[in-house]
């Protein structure tokens, strides 16, 4: 049975599949949990990012939790490298942190702050300051690391963080989430405030993908673990309508080499009543978590949707998954 962890900007939950349901349990209530990442070699080691608490750690599947000691308390983006082990945090102000011993101790790595670009990092509803929103070391190779800023740029390191290239031509400079292809090396891709795009060079450049999408708005993206040709992408009308009270008028869009976008509909609300901040591909298994709370599951690559019954607690949001 699947399980699957979900950071709902209140705590986080662990949600075990028992059936036809999700056993829902939930943990660190009222810590403000804004993302999380699971250790790729072990699924009972979870780490969860707090607007204001820093790193939390747990080693037995949340039941209990740790304090990581980070610098800064504001952590808007985790990961775990396939490839190494190391954790990475990235924080509002913009900083990004490294720890080669499981969350004991870390190490900023602040050449990120020495980049031209970095005087003009700005995120809007903010505008004095600005966060690393999302952190995606290669499974490839354990050197190589992108870095999202929102609002600043889509940075690339080959050395494990010790230097940096400035954006990366052809990327969204609004970065809000990133993705590499498990398989194939080199195949990586983007959502951003202005679109989508993808790199077959291992990040060194981009490519725009937009044809077919009436939604430019892009925020969470993932790709099929067989196919690197095939990718998703959720996306709204704009920032206010995604973010705020109104109708996001938000839909889950795929895209195969080749091909145009195209809407996933298939017994999804159309359109959805509330942003799609997460989508995850694995093992066969497209789920998509709303900012609602609602979580939505395709087996056929998004053709069908059904919502999955939760059982032993209630989601107010969906803000990341992970699958363990």
């Amino acid at each position: 049975m699947a399980r699957l962890y979900a950071a709902t900007g209140d705590g986080i939950a662990r949600l075990d599949e028992a059936g036809e349901a999700w056993r829902v349990e939930l943990f660190l209530s009222g810590g403000g949990a804004q993302c999380l990442a699971v250790d790729p070699a072990d699924a009972d080691a979870v780490y969860a990012g707090l607007r204001e608490g820093g790193v939390r750690r747990s080693v037995d599947g949340g039941r209990s939790w740790e304090d990581c000691g980070l610098a800064e308390p504001g952590v808007f983006s985790l990961a775990v490298s396939a490839g190494d082990g190391a954790v990475y945090a990235g924080t509002e102000p913009s900083r990004l942190f490294r720890s080669d011993d499981k969350g004991e101790s870390w190490r900023g790595l602040d050449a990120l702050l020495e980049l031209p670009s970095r005087p003009n990092w700005s995120f809007p509803p903010r505008p004095w300051t600005s966060h690393v929103r999302w952190i995606a070391p290669s499974p490839h190779d354990s050197d190589l690391l992108l870095v999202g800023i929102e609002l600043g740029g889509l940075m690339r390191s080959s050395d494990g963080g010790a230097s940096w290239q400035d954006h990366r031509p052809g990327a969204q400079a609004d970065v809000h989430s990133l993705a590499w292809h498990p398989q194939t090396p080199g195949r990586a891709y983007e959502a951003g405030g202005g679109g989508a795009a993808f790199s077959i060079d291992a990040g060194e450049t981009w490519q725009p993908a937009d044809e077919g999408r009436d939604r430019h708005y892009t925020w969470s993206v993932t790709v099929d673990p067989d196919d690197p040709g095939c990718w998703y992408v959720s996306a709204s009308t704009g920032p206010f309508a995604a973010h705020g009270r109104r109708d996001p008028q938000a839909r889950v869009y795929r895209r195969r080499d080749g091909e145009p976008w195209q809407p996933l509909t298939g017994g999804l609300p159309e359109p959805l009543p509330a942003m799609p901040y997460a989508l995850l591909a694995i093992d066969g298994r497209l789920f998509a978590g709303l900012a609602d709370g609602q979580l939505w599951e395709s087996r056929d690559r998004g053709d069908s949707w059904v919502p999955l019954e939760l059982e032993g607690g209630t989601l107010g949001a969906l803000l990341a998954l992970a699958y363990a």
